[in-house]
């Protein structure tokens, strides 16, 4: 049995396009078929679950020895937030094979946590991989970080105009943020910064804090204050995730910020990539 892995991959390859025609799967639909009727897992009744996906690009994996199946999605071109894969040795056709992947692997194969599947032959080894599809980066659904940048700030407005919690300090509603070109600048920069260089710190690796960064773009400020985070796939996510941080939340609704900027970046090296957010605030001179 092969589980997800963070991490580097090994001695990963792909099958090339005449080995496995993409329609061909040869357990898809058996799979799907067991989920509709699955009729017991281990020997307890179980419901049916919803059927899967079938993935052309799972079923063109190949997973060696020593290889993480999270490195062989990316390679693949397959952006996933979880997968797992299983195999089975020695049935000589799809029928025989379902039947021993059912009683081994039942809870796996009918597992809600995935919503897609591939599954390939190679020899006498049959695999199964299957896998929950990674929302899209901010750089397809917003490929000018502005938009997504005043995605957060809507968000942010949102949340002054209402009295909060932040931790156990209360805050009133506060007057809206305006966006601010320069403080989007600054925080695009501090953004692909951390992309670039994979780390996550307010201090950049040149030395310099929020307010340096902010001078530096071009920003005469009276107060300044930066929120950053890593991993949520949306300007949404990023605020939630914000405003479920005392810390975070307090800058949010802080009444004496009154201009804002924000931007995302995206490490290049990875086919999910790791997407960083930093937000600015900032009260003019």
């Amino acid at each position: 049995m092969r589980a997800a892995l963070c991490g580097l991959g090994l001695l990963t390859s792909i099958a090339p396009a005449w080995a496995q025609p993409l329609s061909t799967d040869p357990l898809a639909a058996r799979i799907n078929a067991y989920r509709a009727n699955p009729a017991d897992c281990d020997g307890a009744p179980v419901v049916p679950v919803a059927p899967l996906v079938a993935e052309p690009a799972l079923a063109q994996i190949r997973i060696g020895v020593g290889t993480f199946i999270e490195s062989a999605l990316e390679q693949a071109g397959y952006a996933a937030d979880g997968a797992h894969a299983v195999d089975v040795t020695g049935p000589q056709d799809a029928v025989a094979a379902m039947r021993v992947l059912q009683q081994t692997y039942c809870k796996v194969l009918r597992s809600e946590q995935f919503s897609a599947v591939g599954s390939y032959r190679e020899g006498a080894t049959w695999t199964v991989i299957l896998a929950r599809p990674a929302p899209p980066l901010p750089s397809a659904t917003y490929p000018d970080w502005r938009d997504a940048g005043r995605a957060i700030l809507d968000a942010v407005n949102l949340a002054r105009a209402s009295a909060r919690m932040c931790g156990d300090r209360a805050f009133a509603a506060a007057p809206p943020l305006q966006w601010n070109a320069v403080l989007g600048e600054a925080a695009l920069a501090h953004s692909r910064d951390m992309a670039t260089r994979r780390y996550f710190n307010h201090r950049a690796t040149d030395g310099s804090g929020a307010a340096e960064r902010a001078t530096r773009a071009g920003y005469r400020w009276r107060r300044v204050g930066e929120n950053i985070a890593f991993g949520q796939p949306s300007p949404q996510k990023a605020v939630d995730g914000w405003l479920d941080s005392p810390g975070h939340c307090a800058n949010i609704m802080n009444k004496d910020f009154t201009e804002m900027g924000a931007a995302y970046g995206v490490t290049a090296e990875r086919q999910a990539g790791i997407i960083y957010w930093t937000q600015v605030f900032g009260t003019p001179r």
